[in-house]
């Protein structure tokens, strides 16, 4: 099977838009990408819509009501905060198998507020063993402290994850939040879970994100000079664990992508140039670190103090601010970083762009279980 590249990418400014429909936010990275392309919807074979809490109300037609309806084939599809990444993979598929030339994946998502897991707003959360234990923050730290149990991780390291991101997205227009947090300020900001504090939790925004996949036929007729080769795309859902048995365990999942992904790619991780990884808690991406081989068992601690996962370091982490800046819509964030490491590839990501980027990787993970991994690739 020949290559598939990404030849379209953009997302908008994730935010808060009480005043717009999901078709509406969709609607608007999707004419982004194609202006990206210098395509029209014309060209579009097949689209798939990737978007969670409104799944039921055919968001992917409701955009091509907006922008063209052409009377191609639309997918809508719904995998938890894998759902993004889950449309783009299976464009991504498509292509591979030679049934289009040119589709387009879509994510977005209309956010409220409040946590996630915590049960639907007019009903409370249940109490039945859900009360303190089910909801987000809760899992994320309990598996934070389960690492500080083995390693000795320490509050003032996982804080320093929330530091870095905060700073990475003051050089990002894109991002939700654009502001510095100190660590004196991260670690005495309000505790929604101990060890992680409320700015080390990742924001509920509203957003969206599209890409273009093309064929390589159609991409060497475009032109390959912006083009960015899909080397890996990956899909997992949990692998037993007597853990899991217990407790949610965030990290198999990974583990199995991220392996999957590396021989798909036919790389390792030390051949990886950036990362945009699920950082919905500042544990979660300490963890990340070692479940995606970015480091040692036991070492995610030592690689954020010695910075290198920052920009500049070895292996630059969340350039884009991550979930806990640039915010966590949860059915756009798989495609919001296919945009950003897209970006980097291309030599366009400005005051934030990692110099010599070749190969990128993202990684979005669904509690329950959903892991999505992508090794892209600079083409010239």
């Amino acid at each position: 099977m020949s290559d598939a590249y990404v030849i379209g990418v953009d997302m908008i400014k994730f935010g808060r838009f009480p005043d717009r429909t999901v078709p509406e936010l969709g609607a608007e990275a999707a004419l982004m990408a194609l202006d990206d392309a210098g395509l029209t919807i014309n060209d579009i074979q097949a689209l798939w819509c990737g978007n969670l809490y409104q799944a039921s109300g055919m968001v992917g037609q409701r955009i091509l009501q907006l922008i063209g309806q052409t009377g191609i084939p639309v997918v809508n599809c719904a995998n938890a905060c894998a759902t993004g990444a889950t449309a783009f993979r299976d464009a991504w598929i498509s292509v591979k198998a030679g049934l289009y030339d040119c589709v387009m994946a879509v994510g977005v998502e209309q956010m409220g507020r409040g946590l996630l897991g915590g049960g639907e707003p007019e009903k409370g959360i249940s109490t039945e063993g859900l009360l303190g234990s089910n909801t987000m923050p809760a899992v994320f730290a309990t598996a934070g402290m389960e690492h500080s149990r083995k390693y000795g991780t320490t509050f003032e390291q996982f804080a320093k994850i929330s530091v870095k991101n905060h700073h990475h997205s003051t050089m990002n227009p894109k991002a939700m939040y654009q502001i510095e947090t100190p660590l004196e300020t991260v670690m005495n900001a309000e505790m929604i879970a101990y060890p992680n504090t409320k700015l080390m939790c990742s924001v509920n925004v509203d957003g969206s994100a599209a890409a273009i996949i093309v064929s390589e036929k159609k991409a060497k007729e475009m032109g390959m000079r912006r083009a960015v080769r899909v080397k890996a795309s990956i899909l997992s859902s949990d692998p037993y664990t007597e853990l899991g048995s217990a407790m949610p365990d965030i990290n198999q999942c990974t583990r199995l992508a991220v392996k999957n992904a590396y021989e798909m790619a036919g790389v390792g991780p030390d051949d990886i140039d950036l990362v945009e990884l699920h950082d919905c808690f500042a544990t979660a991406e300490l963890l990340h670190y070692e479940n995606l081989g970015l480091c040692g068992e036991g070492e995610a601690g030592r690689m954020i103090d010695a910075g290198e996962s920052a920009l500049g370091g070895r292996v630059p982490v969340n350039c884009s601010g991550g979930l806990l800046s640039k915010g966590h819509p949860l059915g756009a964030t798989g495609i919001a970083n296919i945009y950003e490491v897209s970006t980097h590839l291309r030599g366009e990501a400005g005051k934030r762009q990692v110099e010599g980027a070749r190969l990128g990787l993202t990684h979005v993970i669904g509690l329950g279980s959903a892991c999505a991994i992508h090794i892209l690739e600079k083409v010239n």
